[in-house]
C-alpha cells in the first residue's frame, strides 16, 4: 500500500490523510462538511461504504485500501459538486417550550419568550453529525442572532428528550445525562431505540422541525 501522508486540498477540503487501510479522513471548514457529504453521497468512490461526518471532518469508509487516485479525486472535491441530494429524511418534534434556560435566552438574543418560540418553530434545522451520546444529533440552521453560550456550570443531570441551544448549534438530548446546553424545551419523542430500525431518528442529512405543543 503507498504511503499515503497528509495532503493539503482545494475548494474547501482543507487537509486529506488515509486514516488506517479501508479509510480517508478530510478536514474542512465546519460550514462546509454537509455539503462535502452530499457531494460523496451523489457520486461516491468505488468501494464507498459508508460516510460519517463531524464538526469540521469527514471520515470515508471504504471496501479496500485508498489509492493515490481516491487522495487525488478527495483533494478537488469541491461542495455542490455533482448533482444535489435530496435530505435523508424529515423529522417533525413536538416540543413543550418551558425549559429552565428559555428566558435566560430571550433576555440574551433580546426577545420575548414568545418570539423565541415562534423563531425556533419556524427554523428548518439540519442534522451535521451525530456525537455526545448515541442518537444525539448537532443540529445546524440555527440563525445567527440565536446563538448562545453553553451554561457556565453544566447541569449534572438533564433529562431525556431536553432542547437545547449551544454556539451555532440547537439539539435534542436522548438520554439523562450530565449537559451543558441552554434548555429551552422538552419532548417526549424517543429518539433512540436500539430495537428500532434505524435506531437513531436524528441520522446526518434529515432535517427536522421542531412544533410547539402544549
Amino acid at each position: 500500500m503507498p504511503d499515503h501522508g497528509p495532503v493539503s486540498g482545494v475548494g474547501g477540503v482543507e487537509r486529506v490523510v488515509a486514516y488506517g487501510d479501508r479509510a480517508v479522513l478530510l478536514e474542512a471548514d465546519p460550514a462546509l462538511v454537509p455539503a462535502l457529504r452530499a457531494a460523496l453521497a451523489a457520486a461516491p468512490l468505488d468501494g464507498q461504504l459508508d460516510l460519517v461526518p463531524a464538526a469540521r471532518t469527514l471520515l470515508v469508509v471504504l471496501d479496500r485500501p485508498p489509492t493515490d487516485p481516491d487522495l487525488a479525486a478527495l483533494r478537488r472535491l469541491r461542495p455542490g459538486a455533482g448533482p444535489p441530494t435530496a435530505p435523508t429524511g424529515h423529522l417533525e418534534v413536538p416540543v413543550v417550550f418551558d425549559g429552565p434556560d428559555l428566558g435566560d435566552v430571550a433576555a440574551r438574543t433580546g426577545r420575548s419568550e414568545a418570539d423565541l418560540v415562534t423563531q425556533l418553530t419556524g427554523t428548518r434545522f439540519t442534522v451535521a453529525f451525530g456525537g455526545f451520546a448515541p442518537g444525539f444529533g448537532y443540529l445546524t440552521g440555527l440563525p445567527e442572532e440565536l446563538h448562545v453560550p453553553r451554561r457556565p456550570t453544566p447541569r449534572t443531570r438533564v433529562p431525556a428528550g431536553a432542547v437545547g441551544l449551544a454556539g451555532p448549534y440547537a439539539g435534542i438530548y436522548p438520554r439523562a445525562s450530565p449537559g451543558g446546553w441552554q434548555l429551552v424545551g422538552r419532548t417526549d419523542l424517543v429518539l433512540f431505540d436500539v430495537e428500532r430500525d434505524p435506531p437513531a431518528l436524528l441520522t446526518p442529512g434529515t432535517t427536522v422541525a421542531l412544533r410547539a405543543v402544549g
